[in-house]
């Protein structure tokens, strides 16, 4: 047992910040194969570029609150759960686009007559607006 607590004793000291930052490429991954998977609603796959929003407030809260109160955003209340309110709102955005609720689909993540994503191109090839309805 001596060895186990040892082993487990040197990985309490390993800086975990390197791996937070490893976790993004995995992610990014699965939302491209998400997106080019076609077997996601696009309200829900919404809701998991969602969680990459509430990772970038967390990160803005994080800093604000070791610059401003000098402490870990866990210690800082308000800035903790604002951050975790993003967090709540990407899971609602997942969880009402896997329940079929999503009747109001953004534009931007709407699907053309073929099946292919249409993002944000209008059919005259504009950039930036939505596409029309056939």
């Amino acid at each position: 047992m001596n060895a186990l607590e040892t082993l487990l004793g040197s990985w309490g000291s390993v800086d975990p910040s390197p791996l937070f930052a490893l976790s993004l490429f995995p992610y990014l991954a699965f939302l491209w194969w998400a997106w080019r998977s076609r077997r996601f609603p696009p309200l829900a796959l919404l809701g998991f570029v969602l969680t990459l929003v509430f990772v970038a407030i967390t990160i803005v809260a994080a800093l604000y609150a070791q610059w401003r109160y000098g402490a870990v955003l866990a210690d800082v209340d308000v800035l903790h759960g604002g951050a975790e309110s993003f967090l709540t709102l990407s899971n609602l955005v997942v969880l009402l686009g896997f329940s079929g609720v999503g009747g109001m689909v953004p534009p931007l993540l709407s699907r053309g007559s073929r099946g292919q994503s249409e993002i944000g191109v209008m059919p005259s090839g504009e950039p930036g607006a939505a596409p029309d309805s056939e």
